[in-house]
């Protein structure tokens, strides 16, 4: 009894030793879904390292667009490193134990993480804006330098606001429950743990989804209509064709990032019932699914880093040919 007046007592504040991250309890041959994220996140760092390393290492890509594009190849590894390797470790080798500063640490990863994914699309978007609208006075107006700056300003809102957000999550005291049912240290389920008042929690979570997640949003919904808009006004047919070719991979990464996420979040408000599992286990794919699909649907497929890929590949082939020569004459 003592020990509940004093975790109640806003004075002083009692912090568990760790979380335990339980869900996944009524689905039949679970394991074999991380086997599958296991592949996911093999996929996802290999390719988007591929990409990280043509960009850098050729100097002729070292464009706004490109960096914007290496932008998001950085932004997915972290966000599924952030996750993935812990389900793995929480589910598959039944390890769900959490200690409160780890616990703290991927909660900041992942939301930091999932706001730059949010962002690093709008700046896709600005990019394929500035081009399709303005391409007369592209290079003047999304140069490397602007690109630069608004890539770094939009990591230092996203690290900012989640360094906030997990910040107050020290205020609470954790008396009861240390389970939490989600797929890791989710914001929500976490400070639902607390036996003193979160409302201040539950309305920085409230806010920020709404405005980290529609914000940007609107902002490439808004830029698409400009864009079609300036499409059709085009007297040629190939120049609309050509035009609207260029943000169809685009679009998709938008569509597989957003789609979901809206669709969870829609499903849970209006029909209430929802199972819990299912909804952890939809929330965990429409996470670290996007991270896998951007390099394979847009990076690799960009002209200019496909052809650098496959004389990679090439170089690579010839060099293990003059070893092979090598090895024959001795």
């Amino acid at each position: 009894m003592s020990f509940l007046q004093t975790a109640l007592n806003d004075s002083v504040i009692v912090r568990p030793p760790g979380f335990y991250i339980i869900a996944f309890q009524t689905l039949p041959v679970i394991s074999v879904y991380f086997i599958f994220l296991a592949f996911v996140y093999v996929v996802t760092v290999m390719f988007n390292c591929l990409v990280i390393y043509i960009i850098i290492f050729n100097h002729c890509l070292h464009t706004p667009k490109f960096l914007a594009v290496l932008n998001l190849a950085v932004i997915d590894v972290i966000l599924n490193t952030s996750t993935i390797p812990g389900m793995i470790k929480i589910f598959l080798l039944k390890d769900n134990f959490v200690p409160f500063n780890l616990c703290l640490v991927q909660m900041f990863f992942y939301y930091a993480f999932v706001t730059l994914e949010s962002f690093a699309l709008a700046v896709l978007a600005y990019d394929r804006l500035i081009a399709i609208c303005f391409p007369l006075h592209q290079h003047s107006i999304n140069t490397l330098r602007r690109m630069s700056c608004i890539i770094s300003l939009i990591w230092c809102v996203a690290v900012s606001i989640s360094a906030f957000a997990v910040s107050i999550m020290t205020r609470l005291s954790f008396c009861n429950s240390l389970n939490v049912f989600s797929y890791f240290c989710d914001y929500a389920p976490v400070f639902r743990l607390a036996c003193n008042d979160y409302t201040l929690q539950w309305s920085v979570a409230s806010v920020l989804t709404s405005l980290l997640l529609a914000g940007p949003f609107t902002f490439i919904f808004l830029s698409y209509i400009i864009i079609l808009t300036t499409v059709f006004r085009m007297k040629s047919l190939d120049s609309r064709v050509k035009a609207l070719a260029t943000c169809v991979e685009h679009l998709i990464l938008v569509a597989v990032f957003y789609v979901p996420l809206f669709t969870i979040f829609s499903i849970g408000f209006y029909l209430r019932n929802i199972d819990p599992d299912q909804r952890v286990l939809s929330l965990s794919l429409a996470s670290c699914i996007p991270p896998c699909i951007n390099p394979i649907v847009y990076s690799l497929k960009t002209k200019e880093i496909k052809i650098r890929a496959f004389a990679m590949v090439k170089i690579h082939k010839i060099e293990i040919d003059q070893q092979r020569t090598k090895c024959l004459r001795v």
